[in-house]
């Protein structure tokens, strides 16, 4: 086993004392994560008057808060023991029906995937690069699972990663356009090019943990290791299920990826929401990964 404690803060400093309204947060590992949780505690400053856990439409976990008293600042602190023993990432068994591409899916599935399916008429930008893969599908079947290495990697090649500060997330159109963007561009970008494609995809975020592990005269030491938040796209495939795809790297989703929230569109996986009353704030947060 390859055990990490990972703590997670994030504080909202205020100029002054304020009323908090409601807060949802969604900082649970999902229920098919699967990167073995050993342990997992979540504190939240002030103390909430109410804090009700439940699940959402989408099978997110969930942590409604409410405050019953003013204070100068929102701190939530999230503390996780993780194993991150490598997994293999195509240790996944599609079924007949999809084994190629195009496949259709089957009526049951087609009801459920509706929302993960519907896209906007497709631009000229998006048209423009997706045709490498439909030339390719009008000469032969393509492997599913070769279709979705590609596109990854199609839309890692043609993003240049940045970190944007920027709130809200870039249209398709936009980050072709720029041909840069941050996690969460490059991973709606990929959700609509799924779609286009007949392909069930949803918005995903969660933690990216980078371990590099180092030999010591113990033969067990952690060289260096990083964790930040992080956004990636969901592929449905009949038998497999949901597959990670991280634009990003280019990279499917592996034993670092820790989904939170997951949806089909990028608000409905924020992984905090919520409100106060009209204030500076001075936002911040810190992440820290040690070996146990």
């Amino acid at each position: 086993m390859m055990q990490i404690a990972l703590t997670h803060r994030t504080r909202y400093q205020f100029d002054r004392s304020v009323r908090i309204g409601p807060h949802a947060v969604r900082l649970y590992p999902a229920p098919h994560c699967r990167t073995p949780i050993l342990s997992y505690a979540l504190n939240v400053e002030p103390h909430a008057d109410t804090i009700l856990w439940h699940t959402d439409s989408d099978g997110n976990t969930v942590v409604n808060m409410t405050f019953a008293t003013a204070a100068t600042a929102l701190q939530i602190d999230v503390k996780l023991v993780a194993d991150l023993s490598p997994l293999n990432p195509f240790e996944f068994q599609i079924g007949p029906q999809a084994h190629t591409w195009p496949f259709q899916y089957g009526p049951d599935a087609a009801h459920d995937m509706v929302a993960f399916l519907a896209h906007d008429p497709e631009s000229a930008a998006l048209h423009e690069f997706l045709a490498p893969f439909r030339q390719q599908r009008n000469q032969a079947p393509i492997p599913t699972i070769d279709l979705l290495v590609r596109l990854n990697q199609h839309v890692f090649t043609h993003t240049h990663y940045n970190t944007r500060m920027l709130p809200g997330v870039q249209s398709p159109e936009e980050t072709l356009a720029l041909k840069s963007g941050s996690c969460r561009d490059s991973a709606w970008l990929l959700v609509h090019c799924l779609r286009q494609l007949g392909i069930a995809a949803r918005f995903a975020s969660g933690y990216l943990i980078e371990i590099k592990w180092g030999q010591t005269p113990f033969n067990s030491a952690v060289n260096s290791g990083h964790a930040d938040l992080h956004a990636w796209a969901e592929a449905w495939i009949p038998g497999a299920g949901w597959i990670g795809l991280d634009a990003t790297s280019g990279l499917l989703a592996g034993e670092g990826h820790i989904p939170l929230a997951c949806g089909a569109i990028p608000c409905k996986a924020a992984p905090i929401a919520g409100s106060t009353e009209p204030c500076q704030v001075d936002f911040s947060f810190a992440m820290d990964v040690t070996q146990i």
